[in-house]
């Protein structure tokens, strides 16, 4: 760990508060990252102020979210009605509400700012330059990445999104990755200096998510002891392709009714999200048209208490993903002892130890997909043996690890920032055309 801490970061949280459930809107994975890193940077004496934008009139300005972490909500532009895409014009009005912030305290009241997605990038830009401090950006999600690759009925990432990560990435003191695949992702599409990128893989609360009774948690959620369980954790839309494993489960469903054995069950828990919102009941649709409606469970968005039911309920985690920048899923089942069937796509490849904790799917085919699960399911001691090394292996991605690694990358930003002061440095960036694998320069 670094020897000297900053004493208090800016972070910022733009299009979506850690204090939002994830699973369903634009709440996911990254509500999750900033919320336990918070955390735990105030356990080490890191005063956390988390700027992200209000979308509801009962949001309080401020909120002493956790000792030591305190969120404020940001006013700019219509509480309701604006999606993620609709954000970029509000980045104006929550660049001020920032900036008025640190400006009603002391001088050099923030030491470090660091920011999450490219839209939170652009305010952090602005912030670390007026304030005179490192700016430390973490993307997430790529939009050239998720361009390269995507699913059926998804809308391609704009060039306004491209633009503007190519700026933060520019700009920016240090850039953590969730993976060195993503790394490279940076260096290859965005011509990111390698020397100032950190790796740092996020974690799990390793408190809350852990092995249990499988039975118990069938009780729990009302499901068959006897049934074969795969379940789906995350947002209802096509880039995290749900899709995919109703059409991969639906010939094992069948299978089983001719043989007159327990069919399937496929446990979904989450809501629509993105593009997914223009269609909400489309994956109940798709069961119906299958005609495996009465072997799909639907839930809410569970919080970490309940979620913990559902990872220990289900024999295999399913993360059909088109685009992970890691996984957050796979390894909360994993730490719950349940091996993952997953795409090999991004950071999924590190998050799963393809053979010992689970599956690799190369490819989304339903073929494939349906073959891969039936072996699985097939061979029970081998998924027992798989969900022993699956908690050995998420014990290695803790939130207390994440931390510190971020830790490390703030000391670099500062001794980076320190033998070249001044203010934020400005992109240079000459751009011609966009490709599908990015901004060609």
């Amino acid at each position: 760990m670094p020897s000297a801490l900053p004493r208090r970061i800016a972070v910022i949280s733009v299009h979506t508060s850690p204090l939002a459930q994830p699973g369903t809107g634009d709440a996911g994975g990254m509500n999750v990252y900033v919320w336990q890193t918070a955390l735990r940077m105030a356990r080490r004496g890191v005063a956390v102020e988390i700027f992200t934008r209000a979308t509801s009139s009962s949001d309080e300005p401020l909120v002493h979210a956790a000792p030591g972490v305190l969120v404020r909500h940001v006013q700019a532009g219509p509480f309701e009605g604006l999606d993620k895409a609709d954000l970029p014009a509000q980045l104006c009005g929550f660049s001020a509400e920032v900036l008025g912030a640190e400006a009603a305290q002391a001088s050099g009241y923030y030491d470090l700012v660091h920011s999450h997605y490219w839209l939170s990038g652009q305010v952090g830009w602005l912030a670390a330059a007026r304030w005179g401090v490192p700016l430390v950006h973490t993307a997430h999600t790529l939009a050239a990445v998720k361009n390269a690759a995507l699913a059926d009925g998804d809308t391609e990432e704009p060039r306004l999104r491209i633009i503007g990560e190519q700026q933060v990435v520019d700009v920016a003191d240090r850039l953590v990755a969730n993976t060195a695949t993503e790394a490279g992702e940076l260096e290859s599409m965005y011509h990111a200096d390698p020397g100032k990128i950190d790796v740092v893989a996020p974690g799990a609360d390793l408190d809350c998510f852990t092995p249990g009774s499988g039975a118990r948690a069938r009780a729990a959620l009302g499901l068959d002891p006897d049934e074969a369980v795969v379940a789906f954790v995350g947002r209802i839309q096509p880039l995290k392709a749900p899709d995919v494993l109703l059409r991969a489960a639906a010939p094992l469903i069948e299978a089983a009714r001719q043989r007159g054995s327990v069919p399937l069950r496929v446990l979904i828990a989450g809501g629509p999200s993105g593009t997914g919102r223009e269609h909400p009941t489309a994956l109940a649709d798709l069961a119906g048209e299958l005609g495996i409606a009465d072997r799909v469970t639907f839930l809410p968005p569970q919080p970490p208490q309940q979620l913990v039911q559902v990872f220990r309920a289900a024999d295999v985690v399913a993360v059909p993903s088109y685009s992970e920048s890691f996984g957050l899923v796979a390894i909360e089942a994993q730490a719950c002892g349940t091996p993952v069937l997953a795409a090999d796509v991004g950071g999924l490849g590190v998050a799963v130890a393809d053979g010992r904790t689970g599956v690799l799917v190369d490819g989304h085919g339903v073929v494939q997909w349906s073959n891969a699960l039936e072996k699985l399911l097939a061979d029970r001691d081998r998924l027992a043996a798989m969900g022993i090394a699956a908690r050995e292996h998420a014990e290695r991605f803790s939130w207390d690890r994440t931390a510190d690694g971020l830790l490390a990358s703030y000391a670099h930003a500062v001794e980076s920032r320190a033998a070249h002061p001044g203010p934020g440095r400005p992109a240079r960036v000459r751009w011609r055309r966009r490709g599908r694998q990015g901004v060609q320069l």
